[in-house]
């Protein structure tokens, strides 16, 4: 069974993934990749996914020196990468697209997130196209929501947006 097969049946399956498999549906790599892990998925509609924050981040160099403190639009990134795990293993040419941001809203954060947590990442399909969708995310350390956001994506040909410049000048979202 291939990579692709096997991601495809982990999804039906309702199993777990593990980074490898994570890798084998999004395009995104260190130090880009936010998901670590999934450990609960339901076709089309939720997806449960874990981030281990460490002190190792490159963005902690920076943000901010002596009080470490993950970026909010890294949160809502890594919310829209786990719904992209969700929504890319529905699509057959997912090699071939990208999802990219359209919208995030009512984006709230809640308390800071430090190295040494591990996120929660839940998030929820409010609305399902088939090269959009909308869902609802939220970011959970130690029980406690961290952040909260509403976040729209949709699917481009990589191809097009390559060979013509044209396309959302976001980065790939998932």
């Amino acid at each position: 069974m291939n990579d692709t097969n096997n991601v495809a049946a982990r999804v039906q399956s309702g199993g777990t993934l593990d980074i490898n498999q994570i890798q084998a549906i999004l395009p995104h790599r260190y130090p880009f990749l936010l998901v670590d892990r999934v450990v609960e998925i339901e076709r089309m509609k939720k997806i449960v996914a874990l981030k281990n924050v460490t002190i190792n981040e490159p963005f902690f160099m920076g943000h901010f020196p002596g009080t470490p403190v993950m970026p909010g639009v890294l949160i809502v990134e890594a919310m829209a990468q786990a719904g992209g795990t969700l929504l890319l293993t529905e699509i057959d040419d997912r090699h071939d697209k990208l999802m990219v941001f359209t919208g995030i809203e009512r984006a709230r954060f809640r308390r800071p997130i430090i190295p040494g947590d591990q996120v929660r990442i839940e998030v929820e399909v409010r609305a399902w196209r088939r090269i959009a969708v909308r869902m609802a995310g939220k970011a959970f350390v130690d029980g406690k929501l961290a952040c909260e956001a509403i976040i729209s994506c949709q699917l481009v040909d990589r191809s097009r947006s390559r060979a013509s410049g044209e396309g959302p000048t976001e980065s790939p979202a998932s």
